[in-house]
């Protein structure tokens, strides 16, 4: 696995691979990678002759009073689950190579980012869709590999790259959770025992509501207070929503379309977010 930590240093690395006709894959983090993380490197790498993965904790998605300070983070950590998932190049650039002084230009996502995560993150998926954007110029991938847990994330990107007309696949990977359910994200470390434990009425309320779902119930309300009730077990809830699963627009009355159920709660000081996919049968759409 090759290290490199400039723009021209990768760009240098990749370009003859290109030109040979190597299919590349990338996979954006912000570190302390986890198996989910894993899950998509090895998806990238069966699919794919180069995997490029970034490590870059992005300033510009963090809000104030947020946690960029004291973001996990873990790097020899990281270089061994890339290195074992089967990266082949590890991109970790400073901030200043990313955001270089007198930086003015962004992307703005539009409607897509204000529901959701972006109600209560003003600006965050402005940072988000910008520090991507500027990765998918940087590496040129062919196939780009996100996870399904940040849904609203994959969602706003892969319209930023439809809209854009960005010559990349967007790959969204289902969400990996650890045995008892609870979804994997780096921000777990941040829980105890004790609120970790609560958080699993995040995962068991979702679980409910689609269980319901698959039972046949397709009342919005019925739904949402199905989920509501296991996640009592959490500090607060930020949001409990159904939106469409394209457009993200809240949904009302009946479900009659594939929907996605989101959740962010407080599990003391730590935010945590989490969906699932509600689908009606085939020949009920």
């Amino acid at each position: 696995m090759r290290v490199v930590r400039t723009i021209a240093d990768l760009r240098a690395l990749l370009r003859p691979l290109r030109e040979q006709g190597h299919r590349i894959g990338f996979v954006p983090t912000m570190g302390f990678l986890h198996e989910g993380h894993g899950a998509l490197i090895r998806q990238s790498a069966a699919r794919c002759d180069v995997t490029v993965v970034s490590i870059f904790v992005n300033p510009t998605q963090f809000g104030p009073g947020e946690d960029l300070a004291t973001y996990p983070r873990d790097l020899e950590r990281d270089q061994n689950l890339c290195l074992d998932a089967g990266a082949t190049v590890l991109f970790l650039p400073e901030v200043g190579e990313i955001y270089p002084t007198a930086f003015q230009t962004h992307i703005e996502p539009g409607r897509m980012a204000e529901t959701l995560c972006g109600a209560y993150r003003p600006g965050h998926f402005r940072g988000v869709a910008t520090v991507v954007a500027k990765f998918f110029s940087i590496v040129q991938p062919d196939l780009a590999f996100f996870g399904q847990k940040d849904f609203q994330q994959t969602a706003v990107i892969r319209r930023m790259a439809r809209d854009l007309n960005l010559p990349v696949d967007v790959v969204v990977v289902p969400t990996i959770r650890d045995t008892d359910g609870l979804a994997l994200s780096s921000r777990n470390t941040y829980l105890d025992p004790e609120t970790r434990s609560r958080a699993l009425g995040l995962s068991k309320g979702l679980q409910a509501a689609k269980a319901a779902f698959d039972a046949g119930e397709r009342s919005t309300v019925a739904l949402l207070d199905i989920a509501r009730a296991p996640m009592a077990s959490a500090d607060s809830i930020q949001y409990l929503d159904l939106v469409d699963a394209q457009t993200l627009e809240p949904l009302e009355g009946q479900v009659n379309r594939t929907v996605a159920l989101c959740v962010a709660a407080f599990l003391g000081t730590t935010r945590l977010i989490d969906n699932i996919m509600l689908t009606p049968p085939a020949g009920a759409l």
